[in-house]
């Protein structure tokens, strides 16, 4: 078993030059660090004929952490960057590149001296564990397969695997890999005998979460151009085996079986529908013609042929998974949106409620909904990463909401709220007076005058789309009460 100690891990990333020691030689060899492009670092290591490109990266700051990782005063592991080890070069708009690693070398003396570029060659004080052998040719270095000087090390652990994952056309999540140390690479082996060299950023996550473009996905959710060439041949292949390489050497993962099912398509196109009782269809010409369609949606929900059929679906975004029984391809997923012109909410005491005629679980539905509330002219985005200007559960409207450090609501006391909600057609609108507590509703058919007062009670709501029985108004606070439960309809990332 390795020992990833502080000197194993973080020491030959320490890249201030340091005086040469007999230490660090052997013979006419000297050691030191670096700066490796990932085609050569990963030349020697594979098979694959295809070189390994730099990363690409749009986002302004991710592309630059590269600082390693350390052992704490308090004995836990302080993690490096998201690109801890790699070095890089800036490019345009604020974005850059990640261009390789800064890894331990081992080189003649003489050879040193017959580089053109040296590659901001470091030397170290102590041979280090695990290096790259590095010979000259006409000036130029050509780095050897990694020497291990303490053998691989075996991994225990489990690999899982994902064709539907937004990062690229695949990602496998490893348990049990190294710990206490940062990652420099990582090699994906095939039984097939596929090699395929993994990258900070793009490919290599935190906790063992590694993905690829094989050439169907494009970009992932930022924006960066998935780099595919090496990759492309992976599709239909089986992993047996993951290797991690660190500054200790090689750490495997071996006797794995996690097939890499053909892509075809990175998502499939639906029909938007009504809610209620209907259906919707799918575009399945761009399936294989071998593909045996399996669909799913949620409960109530049936797909026969090219056609989703549905019984009382509440409005809302819906995800439409399409999985091939014989099991050689991808499944491939669609969003579609079931969408009604009715609103079953009304502003009262404070909070948004039932409408009269409209369930519980209809004014829950259309809570959960929420995408958008624009207060005096100005819209703020709902959501985990909005402000919450009308509480999902509740429907209490939160007087003292920020966004940001600003205050929604600037203390005139007089306020007009437009709701706007997925699945739902028509905006809601309603205007709130704090001093007067009069409170006049609008919707796209009629206006109505009610009091109101700004105190709510904390109360919980159904929160996912499930059609109910249609009932009198009631507040949300009686929820619970009534022992109304939903089921959520949807599957992220990453």
């Amino acid at each position: 078993m390795k020992k990833f100690t502080t000197v194993l891990c973080a020491a030959a990333c320490v890249l201030g030059a340091v005086p040469y020691t007999a230490n660090a030689a052997d013979g006419d060899k000297v050691y030191g660090t670096m700066n490796i492009p990932y085609a050569d670092f990963y030349a020697a290591e594979l098979k694959n004929s295809v070189p390994v490109d730099a990363v690409s990266s749009a986002t302004q700051n991710k592309w630059k952490g590269n600082s390693t990782g350390k052992m704490g005063d308090d004995g836990k592991w302080q993690s490096g960057g998201l690109a801890a080890g790699t070095f890089n070069e800036e490019g345009e708009n604020g974005g850059g590149k990640i261009l390789g690693v800064i890894y331990p070398v081992e080189i003649a003396k003489a050879d040193l001296e017959k580089l053109s570029d040296k590659m901001n060659f470091t030397e170290l004080s102590e041979k280090p564990v695990a290096y790259k052998p590095v010979t000259v040719e006409n000036g130029k270095a050509s780095f050897g397969k990694l020497v291990d000087s303490d053998g691989e090390e075996k991994l225990s652990g489990e690999m899982t695997v994902s064709s539907l994952s937004s990062w690229g056309d695949y990602q496998i999540n490893v348990k049990g890999i190294p710990e206490n140390c940062d990652i420099y690479g990582v090699i994906v082996k095939t039984k097939e005998g596929g090699d395929y060299g993994m990258r900070a950023l793009e490919n290599i996550w935190r906790n063992g979460a590694i993905s690829w473009g094989a050439g169907v996905k494009e970009k992932e959710p930022h924006g960066n151009v998935l780099s595919s060439e090496h990759y492309k041949s992976s599709q239909g292949q089986t992993i047996t085996d993951v290797t991690f390489i660190t500054l200790s050497g090689y750490s495997t993962l071996s006797g794995q079986n996690g097939y890499l099912p053909v892509k075809f398509a990175d998502s499939i196109s639906v029909e938007n529908g009504k809610s209620g009782k209907g259906s919707t269809t799918f575009d399945n010409s761009v399936l294989p013609a071998d593909f045996k369609v399996k669909g799913e949606v949620a409960d109530g929900f049936s797909v026969s042929g090219n056609t989703v059929s549905y019984n009382n679906a509440q409005p809302g975004n819906y995800t439409l998974t399409v999985s091939d029984e014989n099991g050689k391809y991808s499944s491939v997923r669609g969003s579609f949106t079931l969408s009604t012109d009715s609103i079953p909410v009304k502003y009262s005491n404070g909070k948004l409620v039932a409408a009269d005629g409209a369930s519980l679980t209809d004014a829950a539905n259309y809570l959960k909904n929420i995408s958008a509330v624009t207060v005096g002219g100005k819209s703020y985005a709902a959501g985990r990463r909005g402000a919450t200007i009308i509480d999902s559960q509740t429907g209490e409207v939160k007087l003292d909401a920020k966004s940001g450090e600003e205050n929604v609501f600037d203390g005139s006391g007089k306020y007009k709220l437009t709701v706007e909600a997925t699945g739902y057609e028509k905006n809601y609108e309603f205007e709130i007076n704090e001093q007067a507590t009069e409170a006049t509703t609008t919707t796209s058919k009629s206006t109505t005058t009610t009091k109101s007062t700004t105190a709510a009670n904390n109360t919980s709501a159904s929160n996912s789309p499930k059609t109910g029985v249609n009932g009198a108004a009631l507040p949300l606070s009686f929820l619970a009460l009534a022992g109304i439960s939903a089921i959520a309809f949807r599957k992220k990332e990453d």
